[in-house]
């Protein structure tokens, strides 16, 4: 029998691996990152921007989850851009994921090396950085059971440790540290941190990608999404809060280790207590690259399918039903990333594609409710048309202030979109997807 195939995925999840794969998929951000936001807008700054994300991601999963129950296809926004709009809307959507999940791997992978050299300083940063892809690309080519059932594993590691870090900090919390330097930039710097503020949430949304492998999507999707929401914004108030109430935030606001450094900072550099939390602390960004590999894997594979990729990409290893050649091309993208780029620049690009997506899934919301009045949903959105219309209002002003305050990167980002339209309907494939 030919080890490659286009047979269907395996349907084997169950609501406990999608929960683990939600906050898997995010809970690095709640590690690292979002304390650049602290370096452009202070700490009750970086406070205001955080909980205007918080709004628009509780209002975008709500209502994300209600395209993705009707819809359960690996393509995730893809699926519903392409269904709602046509040819135009499958590719911006899928561009926009594409750049989400083929980018933000290579952050976490930063961190990854950054915190093992925190731990060891004799291992390079990005030595460890490349052997991550190596050995996560792996797993994931063992099967999406054993894949989900990693990440239950180590996402639960990650989420015992954060209520560790929390407990060990809150003691020596100072309202008067907090509250010091509180808004340097003014509102200015609220707009300028959204994309750290993203960083906290971004790629919950991937739970769609692996819809078609879920027992019973109908049911059980709507769980994984809601229950992961929920602990991630618990998670990422609590950790941003009291971190910010240890130490001048300018201390961590420009490392990829701020909880060991914060631990450090209270319990000294040198303490079993910062050694042992940094060393765990690897659980939770490997959670998230290992989810963000199972992402753009699935969204390579369903655009392959899709006839917008070479379709070689769209095949199924018959052993494993792992989508063995897309989790191969997007790591070797990865890696060319990892050489290229900072973790800020990283992180922003991760952020501007995940808004592109998030505005285009909102809209295709409202365009399938007229379109396919009668679709069924499982799961429908609570208080239409409000939520979607909030999550909408906000992913544009989150977009429009990263284009601003971050220009070349922005450019970059729409011109590889002009570039990918114009070879696409060059060569007439639009005509055949519609």
């Amino acid at each position: 029998m030919s080890s490659e195939h286009t047979a269907e995925l395996k349907k084997v999840l169950k609501p406990i691996h999608l929960w683990a794969i939600a906050v898997g998929l995010v809970i690095s951000g709640e590690y690292f990152g979002w304390n650049y936001g602290w370096g452009v807008s202070g700490t009750i700054g970086f406070l205001i921007a955080t909980l205007a994300v918080t709004i628009m991601y509780v209002t975008f999963i709500f209502s994300f989850t209600e395209l993705t129950t009707s819809i359960p296809q690996a393509g995730g926004p893809f699926s519903y851009s392409h269904r709602a709009f046509g040819w135009w809307g499958g590719l911006i959507a899928g561009y926009a994921t594409l750049v989400e999940f083929l980018i933000t791997p290579p952050a976490i992978a930063f961190a990854l090396g950054s915190y093992s050299h925190f731990l060891y300083p004799s291992l390079p940063v990005l030595h460890v950085a490349f052997a991550c892809y190596v050995i996560f690309i792996g797993i994931n080519l063992l099967g999406i059971k054993e894949s989900a059932t990693f990440s239950l594993v180590v996402t639960l590691l990650a989420v015992v440790e954060l209520l560790v870090y929390i407990g060990i900090v809150a003691p020596h919390f100072s309202y008067e540290t907090f509250v010091t330097d509180p808004m340097p930039f003014g509102w200015q710097g609220v707009f300028a941190a959204l994309p750290f503020a993203i960083w906290f949430y971004l790629a919950i949304e991937g739970v769609a990608m692996v819809a078609e492998e879920v027992e019973n999507p109908k049911k059980t999707i709507s769980l994984g999404y809601i229950y992961g929401i929920l602990t991630l914004v618990v998670l990422a108030l609590s950790v941003m809060i009291f971190t910010g109430g240890i130490t001048h935030w300018k201390t961590l606001s420009t490392i990829d280790y701020p909880l060991p450094a914060a631990l450090g900072i209270v319990l000294g550099r040198d303490n079993t207590w910062t050694h042992f939390f940094a060393s765990l602390g690897l659980f939770g960004l490997i959670a998230s690259f290992h989810g963000t590999i199972i992402g753009y894997s699935r969204q390579i594979f369903a655009l392959a399918r899709s006839g917008y990729l070479p379709s070689f990409l769209g095949t199924v290893n018959a052993r494993f039903q792992t989508p063995h050649w897309a989790l191969f091309a997007g790591g070797l993208i990865g890696c060319l990333a990892l050489s290229l780029g900072t973790t800020d620049q990283v992180i922003i690009l991760a952020a501007l594609g995940a808004v592109v997506m998030y505005m285009i899934s909102m809209v295709a919301l409202f365009a399938l409710r007229k379109k396919e009045p009668n679709l069924e949903r499982p799961f429908s959105v609570p208080f239409y048309p409000i939520f979607p219309a909030v999550a909408l209002l906000l992913s544009t002003i989150c977009l429009a202030a990263i284009v601003y305050y971050n220009q070349v990167l922005s450019a970059w980002f729409f011109a590889g979109l002009i570039v990918i339209v114009v070879i696409f309907v060059a060569s007439g494939k639009h005509k055949t997807l519609n």
